[in-house]
């Protein structure tokens, strides 16, 4: 089957056809480094992780480019730094590596390239020149800014007109702006920020020239796939197709571009002032963030492959509690085997042709609970498949077998106030098969129990249960 992709820019779903075969490439915006990524940070890098295995798979890991950057020049970065009272350099290699520390706790892949906008000033500087040159760009004030108006096709992305993009953004006003919507490409820098020495003098470059230049320096002038959050589509997205076309003689930065959903947390948009703004490292077994309740990072990426990319999604604890025990599930099916699973089988034809369907992660998922089922009664090749499938989007099911205890644990904990009664019930129907001295009956509820992490004691005043530990 084909894979096909939705491109936002023409909004339809299309044969994915790259630009060379043998050197597919795809660009993704990635973080701004000041603080801890929110869980909102999570869904593209794990969406475009699952493209990025995808890719691989249909033409090899050594044909497949995947590059998202660091943004570590920024005034968020400035204004965090000096309120830490540390160096911008100390906070940005401290929180880059902790953003990484916790994509990698996802399943994520290692990009082929992961460029840093300040090494790149060069290339931005250059772009910028030639922006001025082709009369797309005009100095006024020391700073560098974009005309929007000499672009007539402004606005294609997000498919709106210029008054409707200024009448729904926050426009900077400025004395020295030609048109409201004029973008900065570079601005001056006093002597406490940043700065680099440029034709305009000191200064530091705008947001979206910083991507611009990273793409084009190691994906070229138009590649295959740009990626990131649907939040990124107006300004920068539509910034880095002006900038990047207009300092190109028009050529376009990226075939495909493509786009996941907003998520929300409990119903509600995530917010400090609402008090449900969570990190992923919240959830992480090294926080304390859910009263000692956490999950490891598999955990985390399976739930947010529930939804499908482009759709919003609603982030809860039950979501997370649900997804850890399919988890669970799926690995004691797959440990029941004694004979070792096979892991260079084809994967799955109709889990695949879900993925190749614009990466219908919830229909792949259905799938693998099918597998699931079949390997559950005593289906060797459906267990090899369901393992292989978890293979191409992410899940290591080492990783999840580590876990497999500690969930034990922890759901024998929640099991404890016995909500929907099904303690009880197995405590009571124990009761009736010892009263008629069927001990094998007896045992066997005993031992269901027991390897649900539930201890069962006899004692006069009848049976109580404990977690084991």
């Amino acid at each position: 089957m084909t894979l096909r992709l939705y491109n936002t820019l023409t909004k339809t779903k299309e044969d994915f056809d790259p630009l060379n075969p043998a050197k597919v490439r795809m660009y993704v915006c990635g973080p701004t480094v000041y603080d801890f990524a929110h869980i909102g940070n999570a869904r593209p890098a794990i969406v475009f992780d699952v493209l990025f295995r995808l890719l691989r798979h249909t033409y090899g890991d050594a044909h497949v480019i995947y590059v998202r950057n660091i943004t570590d020049v920024d005034d968020k970065i400035n204004a965090r730094a000096a309120e830490r009272n540390i160096s911008i350099r100390d906070l940005t290699e401290e929180t880059a590596r902790i953003y990484a520390e916790d994509i990698a706790a996802l399943g994520c892949l290692p990009p082929t390239v992961t460029p840093r906008a300040t090494e790149h000033i060069a290339q931005m500087i250059r772009i910028i020149e030639q922006l001025i040159a082709a009369g797309h760009a005009y100095e006024a004030d020391g700073h560098v800014l974009f005309d929007v108006s000499s672009k007539a096709d402004y606005g294609k992305l997000a498919r709106r007109s210029l008054d409707e993009m200024i009448a729904g953004a926050r426009v900077d006003v400025a004395p020295y702006k030609k048109g409201a919507m004029d973008f900065v490409l570079w601005k001056p820098s006093d002597a406490a920020t940043p700065g680099w020495e440029s034709p305009w003098g000191r200064g530091r470059p705008g947001w979206h020239i910083e991507c611009s230049a990273m793409a084009g320096e190691y994906l070229g002038e138009t590649f295959d796939i740009h990626g990131g959050g649907i939040d990124l589509m107006f300004p920068h997205h539509e910034n880095e197709i002006a900038q990047s076309e207009g300092a190109h003689h028009g050529h376009p930065l990226a075939k495909v571009w493509m786009h996941n959903g907003f998520l929300q947390v409990e119903g509600e948009k995530m917010s400090k002032s609402l008090g449900n703004f969570v990190t992923i490292r919240d959830h992480l077994p090294i926080s304390d963030k859910f009263g000692g309740r956490s999950w490891d990072g598999h955990t985390l990426r399976f739930a947010m492959l529930q939804t499908h990319y482009r759709q919003p999604i609603d982030w809860t604890v039950e979501g997370l509690k649900a997804a850890e025990k399919v988890l669970a599930r799926w690995k004691e099916v797959l440990n029941s085997f004694p004979v070792a699973l096979q892991s260079d089988i084809q994967p799955p034809v109709r889990f695949m042709a879900a993925l190749e369907d614009d990466l219908n992660l919830p229909q792949a998922i259905a799938e693998m609970h099918s597998l699931a089922d079949a390997a559950r009664r005593g289906s060797y090749q459906a267990a090899q498949e369901l393992s292989r499938a978890g293979e191409i989007i992410g899940i290591s099911w080492i990783d999840v077998q580590s876990q497999s205890q500690e969930y034990q644990i922890r759901q024998a904990v929640a099991d404890l106030s016995d909500e929907d009664g099904s303690i009880r019930e197995l405590v009571e129907a124990r009761n009736v098969a010892r009263k008629a001295k069927n001990f094998a009956e007896s045992d066997r509820i005993r031992d269901e129990l027991l390897a649900r992490g539930i201890v069962l004691k006899d004692g006069p005043q009848g049976t109580t249960w404990e977690v084991k530990r």
